[in-house]
């Protein structure tokens, strides 16, 4: 008769698996976790940046076509501009309608090589802007006014002329929107809370009235003005224009920091500002 002899186990042998297989479970843990916790930093990284790049390059984009002499800072945190929508060459001699620049310019002139589009009605004409008293586009009699009725691609019809305008060199003129001439980067609230992200935000403000005079802090957003948000998780923001020599090759310096979760990305960019009146 056969003899059947049953193997297993003993209670040692199955706490010696036991603890084998959690040693080798923490070794593991260690491996796999490091990697998995670069991979959220480095995806985190790659968030911040895209937003930092993408606000910067908004930024630029627009700020390329501020009108010349027109950058102003209310403060370190911010920086507004006047931003064209067109320009063109006018007619400075006869035969055809001449810019006049008597004590008042004349209310219509001809447009060498036309423009790009029609101007609304509203829009407002520039002459040679310098951002100094007696040539300075944010005030008011500075900036003509377009009969948009009257007004073609080669022809400009103005239905309130412009107050003792300057000749421009170059027979320059600027088209600026008439129901948002102005623009404004504003960071608001830098900062970092204590999970380590950021608490500011940077906006786009835009469809405001046009102070002459520039502000003394950096504007707030009332009711009636447009703001786009451009970016959040500002841990800091600091912008820094330099003039130039003579007017000519201006810069303004965008520094730019994003936090989230404790990671950092800093962006710093020069954009240049044409400021060729």
């Amino acid at each position: 008769m056969s003899k059947y002899h049953l193997q297993g186990f003993t209670l040692v042998e199955a706490i010696i698996v036991i603890v084998l297989t959690g040693i080798l479970s923490v070794i593991t843990a260690k491996f796999i976790t490091r990697p998995i916790e670069q991979y959220g930093d480095l995806t985190r990284r790659a968030e911040l940046t895209d937003a930092a790049n993408s606000a910067v390059r908004r930024m630029s984009r627009d700020l390329h076509l501020a009108l010349p002499n027109s950058l102003r800072q209310p403060g370190g945190a911010c920086v507004e501009f006047l931003m064209t929508k067109d320009g063109g060459r006018y007619r400075a001699g006869s035969p055809g309608n001449v810019m006049s620049f008597d004590a008042t310019s004349g209310t219509q002139f001809d447009v060498i090589g036309g423009l790009n589009a029609i101007p609304d009605n509203g829009d407002f004409i520039v002459v040679y802007n310098l951002g100094i008293p007696g040539a300075d586009a944010y005030v008011a009699s500075y900036r003509g006014v377009v009969d948009g009725s009257a007004s073609t691609l080669n022809s400009i019809k103005l239905s309130t002329a412009i107050q003792n305008p300057i000749e421009s060199p170059a027979k320059r003129f600027f088209v600026l929107s008439g129901s948002s001439p102005a623009v404004s980067f504003v960071c608001q609230g830098a900062g970092v809370d204590a999970k380590g992200n950021g608490t500011g935000k940077l906006y786009r403000q835009a469809n405001y009235a046009v102070a002459p005079v520039i502000a003394g802090a950096c504007p707030t957003f009332p009711a009636n003005t447009t703001t786009a948000l451009l970016s959040e998780n500002i841990a800091s923001c600091s912008f820094n224009y330099s003039s130039g020599v003579m007017q000519r090759s201006a810069v303004l310096s965008i520094r730019l920091g994003l936090q989230k979760a404790g990671e950092l990305v800093t962006l710093y960019q020069d954009v240049n500002i044409n400021n060729v009146p």
